[in-house]
């Protein structure tokens, strides 16, 4: 079948994914076409999100700035929250434009943040203010995630979401760490007095990105349908449930991600370069292992593995409590490091959770049959997207209060360790008892190709 055929009108206005025989012959193709583009554009709407993680290593007296540890938090805390506010949108407004327009897009505005960003860092004295109204423009970079979580979900069946939305969210996650080897390689080459070079890097690739998206993406006409669903999704209790997991699990990662470097240095007195040598590998080794959340939860059920994930985190956030009473830069590497991991795996297994608990559930309030299941599940993907991602806010204003308050970390983290276990209780109490049968006949489909 040629590529004509894979993008006609008739093929994706009656796109069907649960059809075996469909998706062997054409939907398997077009699904993983519009895959690799989604992840590059998402990739790079990360890229630009995190970028102000790393901006603010440079922001010191030799550039001729003056910001206090608790000034650098709020700067990284604003794209964050912004990022969260502008998923739920973007989740719905994909419905409407299309996959592929909307991807568009979302692209090309990420040129607004990243012009800014290179205008005012070459100007010494800008007082804070303007810096969090530039910082909060890179927020947008976070709502591309939502918007193409919920167009690839839809081109997927639902035994193989768990394995594509971990590839998905996984390259997009590495995004984070693809900045922050940027700025790594700007601070060993041209040293901290020129964070010009990191946003300018991203100009050409954010067009390149969009041509791409334009040239090989996809309006998938039964995507509209999903717009409607996430008004019944915001009355069902288990939205708010699973939202308050991917607080825990997806929050971690970019909280921890973005703050990890300005902690080494405020905490162990790390230089700029020598926080960026260490801060990549959290949020590495946690995008690359988002895709296995997803896959381990598509084998063996979501609830499961993300009950394993949090109390793996737990544990985890207590080894780093430790290691920042103890002062110890060596273990409070390895302990973060280590959790940033945990969490990328429980942000896919967490993702799995919402077909698995939707599929098959007569809710009254969804409207989440067998028939609309993958209707709500986009719905739910947006929505829980946007509020997990307050979860990376929380983490950082925690560690600006913390360090405002005690000058430490440590009372940020004692608070997170308490709010890791309560989360295990609910993953527990309400998808590992009630929901255990409908978990079980999820976890005897076929495993993902």
């Amino acid at each position: 079948m040629t590529q004509v055929q894979d993008r006609s009108p008739s093929l994706l206005a009656n796109w069907d994914p649960e059809d075996e025989r469909f998706w062997r012959e054409t939907g398997s193709r077009v699904a993983r076409r519009n895959l690799v583009v989604s992840i590059v554009n998402e990739h790079i709407g990360f890229s630009v999100f995190t970028m102000w993680s790393v901006l603010v290593l440079f922001l010191g007296p030799d550039t001729g700035f003056s910001f206090s540890a608790s000034d650098k938090f709020l700067l990284i805390s604003t794209p964050t929250a912004v990022g969260a506010l502008m998923r739920l949108p973007y989740g719905y407004l994909v419905t409407r434009f299309g996959g592929r327009d909307w991807t568009v897009f979302a692209g090309l505005v990420l040129l607004v943040p990243t012009v800014l960003a290179a205008v005012f860092v070459r100007l010494p004295g800008t007082p804070l203010w303007v810096f969090v109204l530039v910082a909060a423009t890179a927020g947008i970079g976070g709502g591309n995630f939502a918007s193409s979580m919920c167009n690839i979900h839809a081109f997927y069946p639902r035994h193989r979401q768990g394995w594509a939305l971990g590839l998905n969210a996984g390259g997009g996650n590495l995004g984070v760490v693809t900045a922050q080897l940027a700025g790594l390689a700007v601070l060993a080459t041209a040293g901290d007095t020129h964070p010009v070079y990191l946003v300018s890097l991203y100009m050409p690739l954010i067009v390149l990105a969009a041509v791409a998206a334009a040239l090989w993406m996809d309006n998938l006409p039964t995507l509209q349908h999903q717009g409607s669903a996430q008004r019944a999704a915001l009355r069902n209790k288990h939205t708010w449930m699973l939202s308050l997991l991917y607080v825990t699990t997806f929050g971690s990662f970019i909280g921890f991600g973005f703050a990890f470097g300005l902690v080494l240095k405020e905490q162990f007195g790390f230089t700029a370069l020598q926080a960026a040598s260490v801060t990549f590998l959290g949020p590495l080794l946690g995008s690359l292992a988002r895709p296995v959340g997803g896959r381990w939860a598509d084998r063996w059920g979501g609830a499961r593995v993300t009950l394993w994930m949090l109390l793996a985190m737990t544990a985890g956030t207590a080894f780093l409590y430790l290691a920042t009473e103890a002062s110890s830069s060596l273990a409070f590497i390895i302990a973060s490091t280590v959790l940033i991991t945990f969490a990328g795996i429980g942000n896919g297994s967490t993702y799995r959770m919402i077909p698995e608990v939707f599929a098959g559930r007569a809710d009254g309030a969804t409207g989440a049959t067998t028939g609309s299941s993958s209707q709500a599940s986009g719905a739910v993907i947006a929505i829980a997207g946007a509020v997990g991602a307050l979860g990376g806010v929380l983490i950082n204003l925690a560690f600006r209060f913390s360090f405002a308050a005690a000058g430490s970390a440590a009372p940020a983290i004692a608070g997170f360790l308490v709010f890791y276990a309560v989360c295990v209780l609910v993953v527990r109490a309400v998808y590992l008892r009630k929901d255990r049968p409908a978990a079980a006949a999820d976890r005897t489909r076929p495993e993902p190709a």
